[in-house]
């Protein structure tokens, strides 16, 4: 016999299996149970608080609430696809478990504000666990900064080499970005922190409910001003969906970089053998796979968020069925950001960079071009005139099969006579480093400082529980 439907009372028909199938969301929607049972406790709280339930039947609908969300957590409790979605099956469960006084849980309220309930809890929570992970990654950037001050690689521009840096300077780039992705996480939290319960189906309710009070039970800070947009709005799905891509994004520029420098082309860095994999057919290859599909699955969550944005761009208020369409992506889009963060995080940590290599090829490519420009116009040529002094210069080299750290002085003042003495002193790795001696540069002194900045901002003391 097939099941009744909650809200089956005006039709004459069953629905088609068909139907049942293409319409159904509970195959995915069930991670949802434990929101939707504490939307529902603080829901009937509220309703006993009004008088509109009594304390008996209050009592009873929430003991049958938890003994349901306890068979869910046991992996016992017997999903039916039939009820369409996660909250008809625990309503349609509670009465079968408690009788007719279950049929009262959704007095004053509808699944349409209900959903937008359990989703904002979902989120909520997943945002703040994704905020924990991405500290994680940054402290770990944090301890190869620390752990290797000193270290001094190629800079890039157009992937040619431009400038000595140091390698701290490169892995705290690194934590800045990620500290963006947390900040946009932050400051996403308090519109996804608003309660929409009470607004009912799309013109909130007769009854009178109590919104500030399930939402102080439910930890939300406000509750949604306008019904109508309440049940329909799902703006903070694609914001968090959107950071999720941000957040992949920059994953993906890291691992670009990892499969490069893990290159004998690069040998700059040797990636922890516990994060790579072999070929069934070379028996020499480390293939650094992790980056790779990391890269790869950033694809995935950019997908995620057009799907959304697609879904929502042309839905008339109020609620439509369409909106089902944002659990998946959502689901997949943290699920997926959320397991790239963790596997990142131990590659960072677990990555040894190569000193020697790095620093032999940071001379290269006439990397101390702009320190001759600079030395120039310092002397107060202009600089577009040293550009131009120095252009010659390199390419005087390239004709002669030298580098610029083997030119002599006469050499030099062949170019210019503002040449002197100390330009022989001023080519080296460290110089040139050192001499980027402002808030934001490379120095020695400015990374240093920079690492005590974070360590004190992020509350990293240094200690074993940091990491640092």
């Amino acid at each position: 016999m097939a099941e009744k439907k909650l809200w089956g009372g005006r039709f004459k028909e069953s629905t088609n299996k068909l139907v049942e199938e293409f319409t159904e969301s509970v195959s995915y929607d069930k991670r949802l149970a434990p929101y939707d049972v504490a939307g529902s406790v603080a829901h009937v709280k509220m309703l006993e608080k009004q008088g509109i339930l009594t304390k008996e039947e209050s009592d009873k609908i929430i003991e049958g609430l938890n003994r349901i969300l306890r068979e869910v957590e046991e992996g016992r409790f017997n999903w039916k696809k039939e009820l369409e979605d996660v909250h008809m099956n625990i309503e349609s469960r509670l009465t079968q478990e408690i009788g007719e006084v279950g049929g009262k849980l959704h007095t004053g309220r509808s699944r349409n504000d209900q959903v937008a309930t359990d989703l904002r809890l979902y989120v909520r929570k997943e945002v703040k666990e994704l905020l924990e992970l991405l500290k994680g990654l940054r402290r770990a950037f944090l301890k190869q900064a620390q752990e290797n001050l000193g270290v001094i690689m190629p800079g890039y521009t157009h992937l040619q080499i431009a400038q000595p840096v140091l390698y701290s300077h490169h892995m705290l780039a690194y934590y800045q970005m990620f500290k963006r992705d947390a900040e946009r996480f932050e400051e996403s939290l308090k519109r996804i922190n608003v309660s929409p319960l009470g607004s009912a189906a799309l013109a909130g309710t007769s009854y009178p409910l109590d919104r500030e009070f399930t939402a102080k039970l439910l930890g939300f800070s406000s509750v949604s001003r306008n019904s109508m947009d309440a049940v329909s709005d799902r703006d903070f799905v694609a914001e968090t969906i959107f950071n999720c891509a941000m957040v992949m994004m920059h994953l993906s520029r890291l691992s670009e970089e990892l499969i490069l420098w893990s290159t004998n082309e690069f040998d700059f860095i040797e990636l922890p053998d516990a994060f790579c994999t072999g070929s069934s057919i070379m028996p020499q290859k480390k293939n650094p796979d992790v980056s790779e599909l990391t890269r790869g699955k950033t694809g995935r969550v950019y997908g995620d968020l057009i799907a959304i944005l697609t879904t929502l761009k042309g839905l008339p208020l109020t609620y439509n069925r369409d909106l089902q369409e944002d659990k998946e992506p959502l689901f997949d889009a943290i699920d997926t950001t959320k397991a790239a963060l963790k596997v990142n995080t131990l590659i960072v940590e677990g990555m040894k960079p190569k000193r020697e290599r790095m620093r032999e090829q940071a001379g290269k490519g006439f990397s101390l071009a702009t320190d001759l420009a600079d030395y120039l116009a310092k002397k107060g040529l202009p600089f577009r005139k040293a550009h131009e002094v120095v252009g010659k210069l390199v390419a005087y080299c390239l004709d002669k099969g030298k580098d610029l750290t083997e030119l002599s002085l006469k050499e030099f003042k062949e170019f210019s006579p503002l040449f002197e003495e100390d330009v022989l002193s001023l080519m080296s790795l460290e110089g040139s480093v050192n001499s980027r001696d402002v808030i934001g540069g490379t120095s020695l002194r400015r990374v240093k400082e920079e690492i005590e900045r974070i360590k004190r901002e992020e509350g990293f003391s240094g200690g074993q529980d940091d990491k640092v």
